[in-house]
């Protein structure tokens, strides 16, 4: 059999509900690279906080963070650091348009460095996984590096309006998705940045077509990969959007989706 690359997004993919990866989906992952395929994570998470699962399950592979605008490899600094952040300037017009909405919070991350607009406990709980650098203050005085990513936390009544803002005005330069529940957020990143342009690099670095490419997630910032992938696979949990464009629907993230798909394709 030919050497595939097994891709996979976190949460609500290979984290069960519990933010923990099952025993079954561990032994068959292990028994996929024993058998000479590759292993890696794409997903919205930094790097700080998807770094436990990445040693979990003892990966040597390069990873994607924040949507493809970070990918890098944790065990070998000569592949390259791939960093693509937002304008600042941008970000400035995009924190002052808000205060036309009843929005909660606005959070930037420069790569593992959090700026939070106002201070939000509940929310910071979120984001000091992995003990990160935090500044608290108005963006628009404290953020002077371009951000990696940007989060703005809002009202469920108002995420549309938001949303159809910055696809009007900012269409241009940059593409955001907002989260799923429980979490009513926007997220922002570049334009053009997606898990598929960080799983292009990372595939060809590799030297494997995506024909042999196995891709699973649950959420609208999986489509881009899950339409690249030669075989993208949507879990059972996932949204609608994301079943209608793939290949494959395996069980749900609690039910060893990736497993179950994984036996059966690669005969483990």
């Amino acid at each position: 059999m030919k050497k595939h690359l097994i891709v996979l997004d976190l949460d609500g993919t290979l984290l069960t509900d519990e933010k923990i990866i099952s025993t079954k989906t561990k032994l068959t992952l292990n028994k996929a690279m024993e058998a000479g395929h590759e292993v890696m994570i794409a997903t919205g998470r930094p790097y700080r906080s998807s770094e436990t699962y990445y040693n979990e399950l003892g990966l040597t592979t390069p990873i994607v963070n924040f949507n493809g605008a970070f990918v890098h490899h944790p065990t070998d600094q000569h592949w390259g650091m791939h960093h693509t952040p937002i304008d600042l300037g941008v970000v400035h017009e995009v924190v002052e348009s808000m205060y036309n909405y009843n929005f909660h919070n606005i959070v930037a991350e420069v790569l593992d460095d959090v700026y939070v607009h106002q201070h939000d406990e509940q929310l910071m709980d979120i984001f000091r996984f992995g003990d990160p650098s935090i500044t608290t203050g108005d963006l628009r005085n404290y953020l002077k590096t371009d951000p990696t990513s940007i989060l703005i936390h809002a009202p469920y009544e108002r995420v549309q309006e938001i949303h159809d803002h910055l696809s009007s005005v900012h269409a241009e330069v940059i593409d955001h998705r907002r989260w799923g529940a429980p979490w009513h957020v926007i997220e922002i990143v570049k334009s053009g940045m997606s898990k598929a342009v960080g799983l292009d690099r990372v595939s060809k670095s590799l030297g494997i077509d995506r024909e042999n490419i196995i891709a699973f997630g649950d959420e609208d910032n999986d489509l881009e990969m899950i339409d690249f992938a030669g075989v993208g696979v949507a879990m059972g949990n996932a949204i609608s959007p994301l079943k209608n464009i793939a290949n494959e629907i395996t069980l749900t993230n609690n039910e060893d989706g990736i497993a179950e798909l994984l036996i059966d394709r690669l005969k483990l």
